[in-house]
């Protein structure tokens, strides 16, 4: 219905508090934006692990009743929205498992690019599965490993897969999180009193009142228990690939990500694009949410005033009642509408944060235009989505990404926008800070950092890491 990539998963965990599993909720609540499938938690009391878990949105999920039934003082949970394996309850996470060492529980943000080929193995190896998810691969990898200590375990399985996984594991003893050697996917540890945190981002530790300490680097792996907080580095060291994605459109704006505010880096996105861009207009208007921060960029760079001239529904649901195909845009207008009175003969500049099908651009521009606007300057804070994603990140494939089969002009006659322009892959580099080093851009590129197995390579263009 609307035309965006689909957020990846969310993880958080938490040691030694005395509402594990409350605060995990609270944690999950916060990242509600990387997942809208499914939601669980498993909590820890006395080397039990009680689970709960099930499909639809943290609130509607966890009452008082089932928070009661998780005690415990260690707790991880899952936010999801499928990205390998598909949907349903029987692949909504955390998974929990009895292994010969320890009770254990699993959470996973990211993807593995040779998940298909291990599980093929360990089935013919006699492994059965009970989900069609990437993840249980880990698990089973962990399960089967001779080593006696865990976190050597999970170690050594982890180096038999490839691709992105931030990962949180929950044993008896202790609270494991653990980043593949590229960082993909984020990672970051707090702290409240006495108790750890590990959670995707740092907007949920904000929501529980807790300290931001640090990233958990690329190719980390931290085991928490009793003790404290240990580090290691168990893995071969690459050049890291951040997803710069996390910059532009996933993560929250209050969220300090790659160790960088997300909203200040969407302003100067929107700022390099007013320099690079200029365009007379009478107002700047946002695509909301997501394009709200870089939308404030382009409006202070270029002098144009900023103002709303789309208004978002935050109440809308997974499943609806589509009428006849009388209401046209019906899918864009349940999400947006547009404030006639403010864009009545008006320039408009409308600022967002990708185009991914085009589709949805097409009918906002329309809908902008039927509302008043007497002409609508498209401006998109990232360079072309021409490329999928196989990292974590629900992407259509290369045939359905607009920018893959047409040019800026012909994108822009698609959209019926009286212009069109995207920021450059430099000017996105340097609004990131990066300098072209230490981010993954391939959704723009098709510079692929993990090798792929053989069926995909025609497909791609990958770059040795």
């Amino acid at each position: 219905m609307f035309d965006k990539l689909k957020e990846e998963c969310g993880v958080f965990g938490i040691w030694n508090a005395p509402e594990a599993a409350n605060l995990t909720y609270l944690g999950l609540h916060a990242l509600q934006h990387r997942g809208q499938e499914g939601a669980g938690i498993v909590s820890n009391e006395g080397g039990n692990l009680h689970m709960h878990k099930d499909l639809g949105l943290v609130g509607d999920i966890f009452g008082a009743k089932v928070l009661e039934r998780l005690p415990g003082r260690s707790a991880i949970g899952h936010v999801r929205y499928s990205t390998a394996g598909g949907g349903g309850i029987k692949n909504a996470q955390p998974f929990a498992v009895q292994t010969s060492l320890c009770p254990l529980a699993i959470a996973h943000n990211g993807n593995l690019v040779n998940a298909d080929g291990k599980r093929r193995a360990l089935e013919e190896q006699g492994a059965i599965f009970f989900s069609s998810s990437d993840t249980e691969v880990i698990l089973h990898l962990v399960a089967r490993r001779p080593e006696p200590v865990l976190h050597e375990r999970i170690a050594a399985a982890l180096r038999e897969v490839d691709g992105a996984y931030s990962l949180l594991f929950l044993s008896d003893r202790q609270l494991i999180g653990v980043r593949d050697p590229f960082g993909f996917r984020p990672l970051i540890l707090g702290k409240l009193k006495e108790s750890w945190v590990l959670a995707s981002e740092t907007c949920a530790l904000d929501l529980i009142e807790a300290e931001y300490v640090r990233e958990i680097e690329p190719g980390e792996m931290v085991v928490i228990d009793d003790e404290g907080v240990r580090s290691s580095r168990p893995f071969d060291e690459v050049k890291p690939a951040r997803c710069i994605f996390e910059h532009i459109y996933f993560a929250r704006p209050d969220s300090i990500v790659f160790g960088q505010s997300v909203y200040a880096t969407r302003v100067a996105l929107g700022k390099k694009l007013a320099e690079m861009e200029p365009v007379e207009a009478d107002l700047v208007i946002p695509v909301p949410d997501s394009g709200v921060p870089a939308a404030i960029g382009y409006a202070h760079a270029s002098g144009i005033p900023f103002g709303m001239g789309l208004v978002r529904s935050h109440y809308v649901g997974r499943t609806f009642i589509e009428p006849s195909q009388s209401i046209r845009h019906f899918g864009v207008k349940l999400k947006l509408n547009a404030l006639g009175n403010e864009l009545k003969g008006k320039r408009v500049v409308v600022v967002d944060d990708s185009i991914v099908r085009g589709t949805t651009s097409r009918k906002i521009v329309k809908m902008l235009r039927s509302a008043g606007a007497s002409e609508v300057h498209l401006r998109i804070s990232s360079p072309p989505t021409a490329w999928p994603c196989y990292y974590g990140i629900d992407t259509p494939t290369r045939q359905e990404l607009i920018a893959s089969s047409h040019s800026v002009e012909e994108t822009c006659r698609y959209v019926t926008a009286d212009t069109l322009a995207y920021l450059t892959i430099d000017a996105l580099h340097e609004a990131v800070g990066s300098g072209g080093e230490g981010y993954c851009d391939a959704c723009f590129t098709g510079n692929y950092r993990v090798q792929f197995p053989r069926q995909e390579k025609r497909h791609l263009r990958v770059v040795e890491a």
